[in-house]
C-alpha cells in the first residue's frame, strides 16, 4: 500500500517536488531555480523547456533522497504560478515562444483599448476579473498576433495553449505521444475567458479576444485522476490533482468553510477568502475566482486580493541594487534602524494590482532625506508588504461582510519575524503561522490524495493543521494610523507614471 502523496510546486522563481506523509509532514524535498528573462522594461518571460527540465530533475532528486519507488506514491498533484502563458506545438512538443509571465505588462495598450469601450469592469460579472495585464487571455492573443504562423497553427489545433499546470500535465502524461491536454477550474478561472457560472470557456470572450477554442485545454475538476505519469522515476503514478498556487495554499491551510482566509507571502502576496458555493462579485477592487472543485462536488469560490510585488522586491534589492547578498539578509539590514525614517517604498513595478488595478502606476520611493540609509530602504521594503496586505484585508471585509479575527499566513516571507510583527501591528489583529509552512505544496498533495482515497475527506485534512507561532499587535493606535496614512499618500504618488500609449 502506498504511504505517501506528492506535489510538483512550480512557482515563479523555482520548481519543487515535495513528498508528504498522511499527517501532512514533509518526507522529501528538492528544489531548483529557473532563469527570469526580461527582454524589455515591463516584460517578464520564462523558458518552458527549462521549467520542464527542472521538474524532471527535482522529481528524481526527491525520490532518490529516501530511496522511494513509484509504488510508494499514491498520487501526484500539480500546483503552479497562475496566468503564466505557454503556447506550444502539439506535434513537436516545443514552445513557439517563451512563456509570458503573470507579472508581464506588454498587453497594457490592449487593456487600455478594451477599457475605453465599457470600462475596466466590462467582463467582471462574467469572469470575476477586471481588465488588467495580469490574466492569461490577452497574453494568448499577443502570441497569436506577434509570433509568425501561430494563429494558423492554433486554428488547426496544432498549437496548444496552457498555463504551466497544463504544460506539465501534458509532458508528464506522454507529451506528443498521447499527453492529456487539460487544466483545472482554478487555473481556467484566471484566464479571463472562462465563465464563472458555467465553468466552461465562454464563446463571447473567445470571440472578443480572437482565441480559437481548438487550442484550449479541457477544463476539469481540481481533484480527479487525469492520467498516469510516464517518467521512469514516477512511472504509472496517477496525476490526480491540479490547483493554482494560491488556491492550493487555501486548501493547505484547511480553509474549507465560508469566511476562512489565508495570506501567502511569496513573490507576490495573495489573500483568499472562501465564499462557499456563492459567486461574490467584488465592489472594492478584489477579484472573484474559483477556490476549488473536488470531483463531482459543487465548485467553491473565493474573493482574492492579488499583490504583484512583495518577495520580488526583496529579490530586486538583492539582484538589482546589491544591498543584500541573500534574501534572508533583508531582516538583518532592516533591524539596523529603529523605524523607516520617513521612507516609503511602493513597488508598482508591474503596475498596481488589487485594490487599485492601475497598470500605469510605477514604483516609487518617497520621503527620502539625507538621513535615509540602506537600512531604512530595507525596512520600507518589508513594510510595503504589510501595508499592501492591510489594504487587501480591508477590501475583503467590506466585500464579504465578514471580519477576520486572525490572519493565517504562509509562504517564504513568514520566516521574517520583523515583517510578521509589523504585519500584526499594522492590521491590529493576530497573525498566525502554521507548523507546516509549505502550504501550497501541501494543498496540492491533498487534492490528488482525496481523488484516489488516500485521504477520506476534508475533516481529516483539517485535523492536520496546527499553529506554530502567533504574533500579536503591540503598536499604539495613533502611530498605526499615521503610518498607514502616509503609506496611502505614497501610493498616490505612483499613479499614472507610465503613459497608456507607450509601448
Amino acid at each position: 500500500m502506498s504511504s505517501y502523496v506528492a506535489a510538483i510546486d512550480q512557482g515563479t522563481t523555482s520548481t519543487r517536488f515535495i513528498v508528504f506523509d498522511r499527517t501532512g509532514r514533509i518526507v522529501a524535498l528538492a528544489q531548483r531555480e529557473h532563469h527570469q528573462i526580461y527582454p524589455r522594461p515591463g516584460w517578464v518571460e520564462h523558458d518552458p523547456e527549462e521549467i520542464w527540465n527542472c521538474t524532471q530533475q527535482v522529481v528524481t532528486e526527491a525520490m532518490q533522497q529516501k530511496g522511494l519507488r513509484p509504488h510508494d506514491l499514491a498520487a501526484i498533484g500539480i500546483t503552479n504560478q497562475r496566468e503564466t502563458t505557454v503556447v506550444w506545438n502539439r506535434k513537436t512538443g516545443q514552445p513557439v515562444h517563451n512563456a509570458i509571465v503573470w507579472q508581464d505588462t506588454r498587453v497594457e495598450e490592449t487593456v487600455a483599448e478594451l477599457s475605453r469601450n465599457g470600462g475596466q469592469d466590462r467582463f467582471r460579472r462574467k469572469t470575476g476579473l477586471p481588465l488588467a495585464t495580469y490574466f492569461s487571455g490577452l497574453k494568448i492573443r499577443w502570441i497569436l498576433d506577434n509570433v509568425a504562423d501561430v494563429r494558423k497553427l492554433a486554428e488547426s489545433g496544432e498549437a496548444l495553449f496552457g498555463t504551466i499546470d497544463t504544460f506539465l500535465a501534458w509532458k508528464l502524461t506522454g507529451g506528443r505521444n498521447g499527453g492529456v491536454h487539460i487544466t483545472d477550474v482554478t487555473n481556467a478561472s484566471r484566464t479571463q475567458i472562462m465563465n464563472l457560472e458555467t465553468l466552461a470557456w465562454d464563446a463571447e470572450m473567445l470571440d472578443c479576444y480572437g482565441i480559437p477554442q481548438r487550442m484550449l485545454p479541457s477544463i476539469r475538476s481540481s481533484s480527479e485522476n487525469y492520467g498516469a505519469a510516464q517518467p521512469d522515476t514516477i512511472k504509472d503514478v496517477p496525476i490526480a490533482g491540479i490547483l493554482g498556487d494560491q488556491q492550493a495554499a487555501l486548501i493547505g491551510q484547511a480553509c474549507f468553510k465560508r469566511g476562512e482566509a489565508k495570506n501567502t507571502y511569496g513573490t507576490g502576496n495573495f489573500l483568499l477568502m472562501n465564499t462557499g458555493e456563492t459567486v461574490v462579485q467584488s465592489k472594492h477592487g478584489l477579484i472573484t475566482t474559483v477556490a476549488y472543485k473536488f470531483g463531482d462536488e459543487p465548485a467553491h469560490y473565493a474573493l482574492e486580493g492579488s499583490i504583484a510585488i512583495t518577495g520580488a522586491l526583496v529579490q530586486w534589492l538583492r539582484d538589482n541594487l546589491g544591498i543584500i547578498q541573500k534574501s534572508a539578509d533583508i531582516e538583518t539590514l532592516a533591524r539596523t534602524v529603529k523605524d523607516n525614517g520617513g521612507v516609503y517604498f511602493v513597488p508598482a513595478f508591474s503596475g498596481l494590482y488589487a485594490p487599485y488595478w492601475k497598470s500605469t502606476a510605477r514604483g516609487v520611493i518617497t520621503g527620502l532625506t539625507r538621513y535615509a540609509n540602506k537600512g531604512h530602504i530595507a525596512r520600507a521594503a518589508l513594510e510595503a508588504t504589510a501595508f499592501q496586505t492591510r489594504e487587501i484585508v480591508e477590501a475583503t471585509e467590506r466585500d464579504s461582510g465578514i471580519s477576520l479575527d486572525v490572519l493565517r499566513s504562509d509562504g517564504g516571507m513568514v520566516e521574517d519575524e520583523l515583517l510578521m510583527q509589523f504585519q500584526a501591528d499594522i492590521l491590529n489583529r493576530p497573525v498566525v503561522r502554521p507548523v507546516v509552512k509549505e502550504t501550497t505544496a501541501l494543498g496540492a498533495s491533498y487534492a490528488p490524495g482525496l481523488a484516489v482515497g488516500f485521504f477520506k475527506g476534508t475533516e481529516e485534512l483539517r485535523s492536520n493543521w496546527a499553529a506554530d507561532y502567533s504574533w500579536y499587535p503591540q503598536m499604539d493606535a495613533g502611530q498605526r494610523e499615521n503610518l498607514y496614512r502616509l503609506w496611502k499618500k505614497a501610493v498616490a504618488r505612483s499613479f499614472d507614471w507610465a503613459e497608456e500609449t507607450s509601448s
